[in-house]
């Protein structure tokens, strides 16, 4: 069996039977190409049933001298996935990085925004520009709905569904959820609508894309990245912020609020309560609260 066979497969697995979306494959792939990469410069000739432990032992120390321990371990994760993927389909009776350990992280805690920040943000947005209207809509449904980039960039106007007060998101691994949008959402997507979309020359393939660029396609993930980035350089907030910190904030601004961890997780599409819970750690303050409320050694 050769390395790209292996890899081709791999990917047709992860994407047909597994249902993964293209960044997380892609994400995979780059993970055992640094493996690959790493046996051609070394001349390796092993193929992947004939790869050792030891052999990726020299590999992960390799790596250990150039990237972060975070990275290393998502690294070795991806491998451990191939190697998975050809013992499921019978190419080898064991993993050869079963038994390697991952380096020890620490848990980096989300960063967040205040509801001042945010209200901070959006009021640097001009309505006089072209794109104003859009990008309060866009900044107000990422924190109010907690949504990923991936999944704000995809979203229909057939996804709308605000007499419900629901909006439909396809998050990752093409599964399908519904969210609650605020009133307030609702009004900002309604006057993008009414009031820049609707007059927008679309082109074919994206009648049905909520948010466009000015060529009248879909947004792209830099583009969103590129807008929040301009918001906090001019708002001065002093934090490292990107899309995914609207996302951290909406958790987070939840739990502090009471809201259990069984429903921000199915509002955030996680796979796992274990995901969802590290925002307990965000705010001890929530915390302590709890316990003073409802610990029946605090009663007086």
């Amino acid at each position: 069996m050769k390395w790209e066979k292996a890899l081709n497969d791999f990917k047709n697995y992860l994407k047909i039977e597994r249902n993964l979306s293209l960044n997380t494959i892609e994400s995979y792939l780059f993970d055992v190409r640094k493996l690959i990469k790493f046996l051609d410069k070394h001349k390796i000739k092993n193929s992947p049933k004939e790869l050792t432990s030891e052999i990726i032992k020299k590999f992960i120390y390799d790596i250990s001298k150039k990237i972060k321990p975070p990275t290393q371990a998502r690294v070795i994760s991806g491998i451990r996935r191939f190697y998975d993927y050809l013992i499921l389909e019978e190419y080898l009776e064991t993993n050869p990085i079963k038994n390697i350990e991952t380096p020890k992280i620490g848990v980096n805690l989300p960063t967040t925004l205040t509801i001042e920040e945010i209200d901070e943000i959006i009021s640097y947005i001009s309505l006089k520009s072209k794109t104003g209207l859009r990008n309060i809509a866009i900044i107000e449904l990422l924190y109010s709905c907690g949504l990923r980039v991936s999944e704000l960039i995809n979203l229909k106007v057939s996804d709308l569904f605000f007499k419900e007060s629901l909006i439909k998101v396809t998050g990752k691994g093409n599964k399908e959820r519904f969210v609650p949008i605020s009133n307030q959402s609702q009004i900002y997507i309604n006057n993008y609508i009414t009031e820049v979309r609707s007059f927008h020359k679309i082109k074919k393939g994206f009648e049905d894309t909520l948010f466009l660029n000015e060529r009248g396609t879909n947004l792209s993930r830099t583009m969103i990245f590129i807008i929040i980035k301009k918001l906090k350089k001019e708002s001065n907030i002093n934090k490292k912020i990107g899309p995914h910190t609207l996302r951290h904030s909406f958790a987070t601004h939840l739990i502090e609020n009471g809201a259990d961890l069984l429903t921000i997780q199915k509002m955030m599409g996680h796979e796992s309560i274990t995901t969802t819970e590290r925002y307990l750690h965000v705010n001890k303050k929530h915390l302590i609260d709890s316990m003073m409320k409802f610990h029946p050694r605090t009663k007086k």
